[in-house]
């Protein structure tokens, strides 16, 4: 992969881009200064590269990695991994065990690609006795899980890597910007001309614009337009249930949030489609601005 940084100097703002987190990062800053820009490109750079190589579940030479190859024995955690655990802990018990990082486990049996091949029951609950937040002793800042249980970050890791950029920059940079990974964002703002960031959305309802000024706050959306199974006419969504271990049911198609920090985007729009039909009155609860499909 090119980890090479792409400096663009557009209409009045600067852009930065680069590859981390599994997708595009892009970085606008309301600046004509390249050197600056570049500056604080490659701070965002490295900064998103540190979370990604601390939490990945992917690599074997990190806290995570740690975690789930412990085999039942305690794991005493750093500071910033211990925060994480605590507010997934409470995402937990918000949730009713919807949300669940012990839950990546079912990524063994599902595969959303589009196609109509779902997973043997027996497969699914055969994973079940190893998920389930609850059979955890998480006592900060020490953590032991029984042998055969792994944790998972991710359902949270790309929008906290946002906010920390976002912090990170804000420390060297109080002009306007947007931090951009993958479509979930958070902007600061007006520009200089008293403009707001013009924010291109996914269209998921007649009633929602396709671009959304935006002066301050995050925006992230969740859905299953990319990642599904076609089963005899039945469409399952990757949101699954770590309860069941099957798609949540009843749940929007798709659902947009914009609230103060990109964390707080990212779990209420992630929760609501775990509350399958009730989603929009979850959301209605938690004083933000929505949209969502049916």
């Amino acid at each position: 992969m090119d980890f090479r940084i792409q400096l663009t100097q557009l209409d009045g703002y600067c852009r930065v881009n680069f590859p981390a987190m599994a997708c595009i990062c892009e970085i606008l800053l309301d600046t004509r200064d390249l050197n600056l820009a570049l500056k604080l490109g490659i701070l965002a750079q490295a900064e998103a590269q540190r979370i990604e190589q601390q939490f990945s579940r992917y690599r074997d030479d990190n806290i995570i990695a740690r975690i789930n190859q412990a085999n039942g024995h305690t794991v005493k955690v750093d500071e910033e991994t211990a925060g994480l655990l605590d507010f997934a802990s409470e995402l937990y018990d918000l949730s009713d065990g919807r949300f669940d990082i012990t839950s990546g486990l079912l990524r063994r049996v599902w595969r959303f690609d589009g196609s109509d091949r779902l997973p043997q029951e027996s497969d699914i609950t055969a994973l079940l006795p190893h998920i389930g937040w609850s059979k955890v002793r998480w006592q900060n800042p020490e953590l032991q899980m029984p042998a055969g249980m792994e944790i998972d970050l991710g359902g949270i890791g790309k929008e906290y890597a946002v906010d920390k950029v976002f912090s990170l920059l804000s420390e060297h940079f109080s002009a306007a910007m947007l931090i951009n990974f993958g479509g979930d964002l958070r902007a600061r703002g007006p520009r200089e001309d008293g403009s707001a960031w013009q924010v291109g959305v996914e269209k998921i309802s007649a009633s929602q614009p396709e671009l959304l000024s935006l002066n301050n706050g995050a925006i992230a959306t969740s859905g299953d337009s990319q990642r599904y199974l076609l089963h005899n006419g039945v469409r399952y969504s990757h949101i699954l249930d770590p309860r069941s271990g099957w798609p949540v049911t009843d749940a929007p198609r798709a659902i947009t949030v914009l609230a103060p920090d990109c964390i707080q985007a990212g779990v209420f729009s992630t929760l609501a489609l775990m509350m399958g039909k009730d989603a929009e009155v979850f959301l209605e609860g938690q004083n933000v601005q929505f949209w969502s499909i049916r």
